[in-house]
Order: structure tokens, then sequence, then C-alpha cells
């Protein structure tokens, strides 16, 4: 199975076939409200806007695995998001992104790209260091780390790139504009 083989469920219970983005660049990120890496939807938000006409698509997919920081329901999130960061790009039901009852897309996702390290600074020695806390063998396994996960598709369906919460947007735009 492939990118486009897969589909997700929208706030209001339709399905949304990854066929349906078949052509465009897609960044698929798991979210949160109330992380400390909740202001990436500020530069996500100016990347959907810049670059959505030439065949961008955000697909956020709240999350609420990584110690509870997306308590609402999905009106409440979406209200949120709007209220505080203007989003406009497509906003999934929340789900779960890692265990028994992960999104069979994110099941697909993890295979194509593991886990590769949080890089270097700050943000970086404290997500490994919470992360040893809570699993000492963190590093071996693909599994989401964190909120804020982004996984970039070209157009052609292929996972080209996973970006830790840790990374720097400007990476991730960069990018997403080489596949544009």
């Amino acid at each position: 199975m492939g990118f486009y083989d897969y589909s997700v469920r929208d706030p209001q219970g339709n399905d949304i076939k990854m066929d349906s983005f078949r052509g465009k660049v897609v960044v698929v990120v798991n979210t949160a409200t109330g992380c400390g890496f909740t202001p990436h939807y500020e530069p996500l938000e100016k990347m959907y806007e810049s670059y959505h006409e030439q065949g961008l698509e955000i697909l956020d997919i709240p999350c609420n695995q990584f110690k509870g920081q997306t308590p609402g329901t999905d009106d409440e999130i979406h209200e949120f998001c709007t209220l505080n960061y203007g989003t406009q790009f497509p906003q999934m039901t929340k789900s779960e992104v890692n265990g028994e009852n992960e999104l069979p897309l994110y099941a697909w996702l993890k295979s194509q790209r593991g886990f590769e390290g949080f890089g270097h600074g700050p943000k970086a020695l404290a997500m490994s260091a919470l992360l040893k806390s809570i699993d000492s063998d963190y590093k071996s396994n693909p599994d989401i780390k964190w909120n804020f996960t982004k996984f970039v598709i070209d157009r052609s369906g292929n996972v080209v790139a996973r970006f830790e919460p840790t990374a720097n947007m400007d990476k991730v735009e960069e990018c997403v504009k080489s596949l544009l």
C-alpha cells in the first residue's frame, strides 16, 4: 500500500482519502493545543497561505497521546486553532498516532521514515531527556515521539522527509518549496 491508499476522518466523520491529494505536496502533522510546540501552527499557516495555490496541502491530525496536551473536543480544537492562529488548512478528527489504535496512515508513514534524532540545541536536549525518562529505548523505534512531528510527501505520494518538532520550521519550508 502507498500514501494514496489511506484515508483519515474529518471531525464530521467523513473519510478523507489521501488519493484526493494526488499530485500535491502534503505535510501530515500531529498537533496539540497545549504544547510548547503549539506555536508551530503559525509558520504552518504561513506556509499554507504562501504555497497552497502552488499545490501544498497540510493535514492537521490532533493527537492527545503526549502528556494529554490536546484535551478538547474536535470543535474546541478547531475553535482554538482558528481563533489563535487563523488556520485554514484541513483539520481531521483527534486520533492516535502510536500504539494499538494508531491510524493506519501513521503506521505506514513511520514505516517509510523512522526516527532519526532530535538534532542539536536546547530543545533537542530537552526532548531527549524527556523521552529517556519515558522510554529508555526511544531511539530505536519509529514511533512518533511528540506533538508536531511532520511528514512531507511529494507529488507522487512518497515520504521524502520526517521532521521532529525540534526541527527548525525554516528547514521544513525549504523542503516543501523544493518539491513544489
